[in-house]
C-alpha cells in the first residue's frame, strides 16, 4: 500500500492526477489534495512519517511554492517528487538538491509516473528489509506495522489509567510496550496531540475530582497520595492550575 499527497494550484490537474493514479491498480491511496504548499504542510505536520509514502508537488503555487514545501519537509522520511513545465527545469533541479527523488514534466506521462512509483515502492521494500535485518524496530514500525502503533498507544493509555496512583516510570512502561521511551513519546504526541505527562495529569486530576465529590471527608494529603502525588502542596498547585480552583474551592462549588 502507498499513501500519496498531491499539491497543485490547478484543480483540473489534481483531479486528472488522482484519476490516473486510481487506474494504475497499484494499491495507492491519495490521502490529501491541496492547492498550495501551506495547506499541504498543515496536513503533513499532523501525521507521522509512516502515514505518508510520497509527496507530489507542483513548483509554482501561491502562499507556499513547491520548493519551499520540499525544503520544509526535508527532514521527513517519505519521498518527495515535483512536476513542472519544461521552462521550469532549473526549479526542478533545485528541488532535487532539496531532497526530491525525481521530477516529471507536464503533461504527465503515465509510463513515467508508473516507473517512479515502482521505484519508490522498491526503495521502501529495501528500507523495510534493512530494518528487519538490523533490528531497527522504529523504522520497521514506521514503514509497515501501523496496527502495532495503534496498539501501543492504546496499551499505554490503559497502563496510565490503571497505574495513575503509582510513580510514573516511562523507561519501565516503554520496556513493557516494546518501544524506546523517546519513540513512544513521539508517537503518543503525534496521535493524541498532547504529551504523555499531560495525559497522565488529566487522569490524575479527574480522579482527584471524583475523590473530592464522592469522599468529602478525605484530607487533601490523602487525595494527593491516592492520585500519585507524594507532595500535597505540589498537588494543590497543580490542581488549581488545571481547574482554576483549589481542591477545597472545587469541593465547595460542586458538592
Amino acid at each position: 500500500m502507498m499513501n500519496i499527497i498531491i499539491v497543485d494550484d490547478e484543480p483540473m490537474i489534481r483531479a486528472g492526477f488522482e484519476k490516473m493514479i486510481s487506474r494504475l491498480d497499484m494499491n495507492i491511496t491519495v490521502i490529501g489534495s491541496y492547492s498550495n504548499g501551506f495547506e499541504a504542510l498543515t496536513h503533513i505536520d499532523k501525521i507521522a512519517d509512516y502515514e505518508l509514502d510520497l509527496l507530489i508537488t507542483d513548483i509554482k503555487m501561491p502562499k507556499m511554492d513547491g520548493l519551499k514545501l520540499i525544503e520544509a519537509t526535508s527532514g521527513r522520511r517519505f519521498a518527495k517528487m515535483v512536476f513542472s513545465g519544461f521552462n521550469e527545469f532549473e526549479y526542478a533541479r533545485k528541488a532535487l538538491r532539496y531532497g526530491a527523488c525525481d521530477y516529471l514534466l507536464k503533461p504527465i506521462d503515465k509510463q513515467q509516473l508508473v516507473d517512479v512509483l515502482l521505484r519508490i515502492k522498491q526503495q521502501k521494500q529495501v528500507q523495510l528489509n534493512g530494518a528487519l535485518a538490523t533490528g531497527d524496530e522504529e523504522l520497521f514500525s514506521d514503514q509497515v506495522d501501523f496496527g502495532k502503533v495503534h496498539h501501543a498507544i492504546e496499551k499505554l493509555k490503559t497502563i496510565l489509567l490503571e497505574q495513575y496512583d503509582r510513580n510514573f516510570d516511562l523507561e519501565l512502561i516503554s520496556e513493557t510496550i516494546g518501544m524506546s521511551p523517546h519513540y513512544l513519546s513521539r508517537l503518543f504526541k503525534q496521535k493524541t496531540g498532547i504529551t504523555i505527562t499531560d495525559y497522565l495529569i488529566d487522569i490524575r486530576i479527574d480522579k482527584a475530582k471524583q475523590y473530592l465529590i464522592n469522599y468529602p471527608h478525605m484530607k487533601n494529603y490523602e487525595i494527593s497520595q491516592s492520585v500519585g502525588y507524594g507532595d500535597p502542596v505540589y498537588f494543590q498547585k497543580l490542581f488549581k492550575k488545571v481547574t482554576g480552583n483549589t481542591p477545597r474551592e472545587y469541593k465547595e462549588i460542586y458538592q
